[in-house]
């Protein structure tokens, strides 16, 4: 099985207007595709099927869902590189599905644009209400083209443009990274819990996953400080979050 564009038989499941979005969702798992199309479609939502990372893409593109499930183990192309892909031509929010619980399988997602990761097995329950979440949450923040840019110590972040200039040179920056970024110099001077960019940033509480914030934390570091084993800009307060400084 390729691809299913399946939708609730007439009279099965009444749509909510709400719920009336498009969702694509991608795993070679044939028994867990079936029970998330189910429960999906019983909630109201039209539901495209993929069982390899490459068709992934190609519904991706043909298809325009609203919001993407995948899973990282897949044949062809794997989840993390569909992801990569998906992110250069749309903005769709990405739930990640995994059997694996390692640490860095979530930071890697993350930092190529997934905003959402959920490890099996897991609650149905608990999955829907991630999507009904996501689904009512725009998966970038929108920019106003009028947006003053930010310009602290040498660093400039202009979130119109998203763009990061430090020290006069222009440095590229992952998606979570700038958002990091953007919230630090937003409250600069001030303590910034690691739950409190959890929130801000990846948009719910990611209970138990702060070390995700660290990791980002050094990345950015290695980006913007001239020296990151002593950081002068981003601070990190023990046991409290991180402050930024000019």
């Amino acid at each position: 099985m390729n691809e299913t564009i399946a939708k609730s038989p007439r009279g099965s499941f009444p749509k909510n207007p709400e719920f009336n979005k498009k969702i694509l969702v991608v795993d070679d798992e044939l028994a867990m595709l079936k029970t998330l199309r189910f429960n999906l479609e019983r909630s109201g939502y039209t539901v495209v099927t993929a069982t390899d990372g490459r068709r992934a893409v190609t519904l991706a593109q043909r298809e325009r869902p609203d919001l993407v499930v995948l899973d990282v183990m897949l044949p062809l192309l794997d989840g993390i590189e569909v992801c990569k892909e998906i992110r250069k031509f749309s903005a769709v929010p990405i739930i990640m599905l995994t059997a694996k619980d390692q640490e860095i399988d979530k930071v890697l997602a993350f930092e190529l644009g997934a905003d959402d990761y959920v490890t099996k097995p897991f609650a149905l329950h608990e999955f829907l209400a991630r999507v009904k979440v996501r689904l009512r949450r725009p998966a970038t923040p929108s920019a106003d083209e009028h947006e003053e840019a930010i310009t602290i110590g040498g660093i400039v972040l202009d979130p119109s443009r998203q763009q990061l200039v430090v020290r006069g040179e222009e440095v590229s920056l992952a998606p979570k990274e700038f958002a990091l970024l953007r919230v630090l110099m937003e409250n600069q001077g001030r303590i910034v819990t690691r739950q409190t960019l959890l929130d801000k940033v990846w948009g719910y509480d990611f209970d138990g996953e702060q070390q995700t914030v660290s990791v980002h934390v050094r990345w950015l570091r290695e980006k913007i400080e001239v020296d990151s084993a002593r950081p002068r800009h981003i601070l990190t307060v023990r046991s409290r979050g991180y402050m930024f400084k000019a």
